[in-house]
């Protein structure tokens, strides 16, 4: 129950790391920048309620001087020329139902009675449901008798207009400083989450650049050297892996030979079969070691349905049709090589285990072409399908090597499909058999025929 509100707690922050920062940054500094405003705005009001209780004091004693020396006929007509912005002058004693006096009205009073003198009682209470503290009447008595009332309406302090619009543009200027700062900070991971998908099946992507701040640096060089020693540790793994399938030949073809000398036939053929699937598992091991040569071949212009009009035509000299559906008219740029290695071991696979194969080539998109092979058989189980395309996988159990094969074919066609930088599908068809989608870009190169017909090599 903790960790599902911890989740939904967490629901609303954005997904990347990026808008995590960049979002608390911004809150953060933007709760500062209003806080300050505020307590800014608080300062100024307190200042000026302070600086008013001044000016009100000295201004009502010097207004009650005027009135005590005017005569009692003539104080209304001098009470609009006492009156102030924020307060006025009345002739009538305060309501009676004054509500009790506050500290601010205390303070009031007393600073007007030591302007007055203490021949003058004054005080002050706030208006009923009064919304400012320094809304008050003030109360007090001339010499004969004559009862004044000074009302006080503070101006209003709130915020004007063009504050709140210099606000938003503050605001503004905080998050645009806020998805820089963070653009800055968050560039490197980008960089590096680049660079490890640039890594292909060779592991020699292109290095990253060691500058920039210390730490940025340091990672750079971590991830460098990181590189380095995976594809210094693969590549050993490949010549050892290709020195021990060369060498084992050898003693391979002693122990044929031998084997011809053996008198009891049943031995002997045991023996033969023996050799012969060793033989198909070190040439496998050996193909899954070239695999990393070919991902270095520099692309070349391809006509894609010329090799596999070529491959089903050997394929049917065989004996072993292979259907061939669609064309594509311009040349690929791709590695002939490996192209051709995976579709014939898509083909091959399909062979084993299969009938009705057939291949389809096809334009899905301006830049993309796609090879499909599709068979009539027993399919893969839905939760092997991504098993298969590993190394040494097989799904049979009985792990027969007549049947099941070394589990290198689909291996090595999934390698160069990712060297292509194409990607390598595999599902089951409805009513059974297997459907293998190799995707690779489409790089139209030199879309002129020569004299023969045949595609020109050269771009």
């Amino acid at each position: 129950m903790i960790a599902r509100s911890a989740i939904r707690a967490r629901s609303w922050l954005p997904t990347s790391l990026f808008g995590r920062i960049a979002l608390i940054l911004f809150c953060g500094l933007s709760a500062a920048h209003v806080l300050s405003l505020g307590l800014l705005v608080y300062d100024r009001a307190q200042t000026m309620g302070a600086m008013m209780v001044a000016y009100l004091a000295k201004d009502i004693a010097s207004s009650v001087a005027i009135l005590e020396r005017v005569p009692a006929g003539e104080r209304s007509d001098w009470l609009p020329k006492l009156d102030r912005q924020n307060y006025r002058y009345i002739l009538e004693p305060r309501p009676a139902n004054s509500p009790p006096p506050t500290a601010t009205a205390q303070s009031v009073a007393a600073a007007i009675s030591r302007e007055l003198g203490a021949t003058y009682a004054v005080s002050a209470t706030a208006f009923p449901q009064a919304t400012d503290p320094l809304q008050l009447r003030v109360a007090l008595a001339l010499r004969d008798g004559t009862p004044v009332t000074v009302e006080l309406i503070p101006p209003n302090s709130g915020i004007s207009s063009w504050v709140l619009a210099a606000l938003a543009f503050q605001l503004a200027i905080l998050a645009l400083f806020s998805w820089i700062a963070v653009r800055i900070a968050t560039q490197p991971l980008a960089r590096l989450a680049h660079a490890a998908n640039e890594l292909g099946p060779d592991l020699h992507g292109p290095a990253l650049d060691e500058g920039g701040p210390k730490e940025v640096a340091h990672a750079a060089v971590a991830f460098n050297a990181m590189q380095r020693r995976i594809a210094d540790h693969v590549a050993e793994r490949m010549r050892i892996l290709a020195a021990i399938s060369h060498d084992l030949q050898s003693p391979i073809t002693r122990m044929r030979l031998r084997s011809d000398l053996l008198d009891d036939s049943t031995l002997k053929q045991k023996l033969q079969n023996d050799l012969t699937a060793m033989q198909a598992l070190i040439e496998e091991g050996i193909d899954l070691a070239r695999s990393a040569e070919r991902a270095t071949e520099a692309p070349t212009p391809v006509d894609v349905q010329a090799l596999l009009e070529s491959l089903a035509y050997d394929y049917a000299d065989s004996g072993r049709p292979v259907g061939l559906i669609g064309r594509i008219e311009a040349p690929v740029a791709t590695s002939l090589s490996a192209l051709r290695r995976i579709v014939t071991n898509l083909v091959d696979n399909a062979l084993k285990f299969a009938t009705g194969v057939e291949v389809t080539v096809q334009t899905v998109s301006p830049d993309e072409i796609a090879i499909t092979v599709r068979d009539r058989g027993p399919g893969i189980p839905e939760t092997e399908l991504e098993a298969v395309l590993a190394p040494f996988y097989r799904v049979e159990s009985s792990r027969n090597r007549d049947t099941g094969g070394a589990g290198l074919g689909l291996a090595i066609a999934q390698r160069l499909s990712i060297t292509l930088g194409g990607r390598l599908e595999l599902s089951n068809r409805p009513g059974g058999g297997l459907e293998a989608r190799l995707t690779l870009p489409n790089v139209p190169m030199g879309n002129k025929r020569d004299r023969e017909g045949h595609w020109a090599i050269n771009p």
